[in-house]
C-alpha cells in the first residue's frame, strides 16, 4: 500500500524556519548591496535582520501555495505594498519592527488558510 503524507501547517512553518539564514548571513537580501535607509537599518540591526529572514522563509512557502485565479495577483500586490511600506519606514527601526511583525503574522495566516489538506 502506498501512503501519501500531507504535511501539517506546523511542519511547513518549521521547514520554512529551517531555511532561515544564520545571523552571519544577515537579511533575506544581500546586505553588501544595501543602499536604501530601510535596507541599511535591517542589515545593521540583528533583530530586524532575523525578522527579515523569517519573513523571507515564510514568503517562500506562501508564494508556492496554489491559489485561485486572481489570488496570485493579490499575493504579488501585497508583497509590493509591503516593500513600499518598508521603504516609507526608512531607518526607523520601531516602524520596521512593527511592519515585519504584522507581515509575518499575515503570511502565517495565509499559509495555514491555503495549505492543502487543512480545510482552508
Amino acid at each position: 500500500m502506498i501512503r501519501i503524507l500531507i504535511p501539517s501547517p506546523a511542519a511547513v512553518v518549521l521547514t520554512a524556519a529551517a531555511l532561515v539564514p544564520t545571523a552571519a548571513q544577515a537579511a533575506s537580501f544581500d546586505c553588501s548591496k544595501a543602499t536604501e535607509p530601510d535596507e541599511i537599518a535591517i542589515c545593521s540591526n540583528p533583530d530586524l535582520s532575523a525578522l527579515d529572514s523569517e519573513m523571507g522563509a515564510l514568503w517562500f512557502t506562501y508564494s508556492k501555495l496554489p491559489m485561485l485565479i486572481g489570488a496570485s495577483g493579490a499575493r504579488h500586490d501585497e508583497a509590493e505594498a509591503f516593500l513600499r511600506r518598508r521603504g516609507a519606514c526608512g531607518g526607523d527601526t520601531a516602524c520596521l519592527h512593527q511592519l515585519y511583525v504584522e507581515r509575518i503574522r499575515m503570511l502565517r495566516q495565509g499559509i495555514e488558510k491555503n495549505l492543502p489538506g487543512t480545510g482552508g
